[in-house]
């Protein structure tokens, strides 16, 4: 079995949960309210320039020219896709840039994006790579999941293309077959890391889906002074 096949595995309730979470069913339904969508947008802008950053950590941080040129070449595609999402969804739901710079990063937004640091800086590309690839696979899956029936909201239905095109089935399969080139390679040690790693990205875009349904703000409710 590959370390792919492995952790995706023990992945799989976790992932089964992403793909039935009410942010997922009713985006597809075209009854997802805007606002959440707008909310999730947001949120996913400052989680991708983190992990965009990530990108460059890795890129640095490695001595394989193909490991460095395929990060670099990543880089390249999330910045693309962000200035994709600017000049279609940000500019169809009218998201301005005074609105991004008001709006507070959400608490798992803040909590997913510590989680990919720690691994950057565990000195471990392997780690990296890990924590990374939830992000890439499970958008995949979920593009294949819903593109067979589509959305009747054209807008959602953009969104849903966005993850099922070949291009981006080749960047997931780039990134997977480099984590088991990685595993391969390591202790035992390492491939259980990697494995956390991998479990709690996929935790953390199970929340995700969670964080922008329920448009989730900081609170100090549970405080008691």
């Amino acid at each position: 079995m590959l370390f792919t096949e492995k952790i995706r595995k023990r992945a799989a309730p976790i992932w089964a949960q992403s793909m039935r979470h009410p942010f997922i069913k009713e985006l597809q339904k075209g009854t997802l309210a805007e606002d959440k969508f707008r909310f999730y947008l947001i949120q996913d802008y400052f989680y991708l320039q983190a992990f965009a950053e990530i990108h460059r950590t890795a890129a640095d941080s490695t001595e394989d020219l193909e490991i460095k040129k395929l990060f670099l070449q990543n880089i390249a595609g999330i910045e693309r896709s962000e200035i994709s999402v600017r000049e279609t969804f940000f500019a169809e739901l009218s998201i301005t840039e005074e609105e991004i710079r008001q709006t507070d990063m959400a608490p798992n937004t803040y909590h997913y994006i510590s989680h990919l640091y720690r691994a950057a800086y565990s000195g471990s590309v392997g780690q990296m790579v890990s924590a990374l690839l939830p992000c890439y696979w499970l958008y995949q899956e979920i593009g294949d999941a819903l593109i067979a029936e589509g959305s009747p909201h054209s807008l959602y239905q953009r969104w849903i293309e966005t993850y099922e095109s070949e291009g981006y089935k080749l960047t997931v399969e780039a990134q997977k077959n480099l984590t088991n080139q990685l595993a391969e390679a390591a202790s035992e040690e390492e491939q259980q890391l990697m494995e956390e790693t991998f479990v709690i990205s996929s935790y953390e875009e199970l929340y995700f889906w969670e964080m922008s349904y329920q448009k989730e703000e900081w609170s100090n409710k549970y405080v008691s002074l």
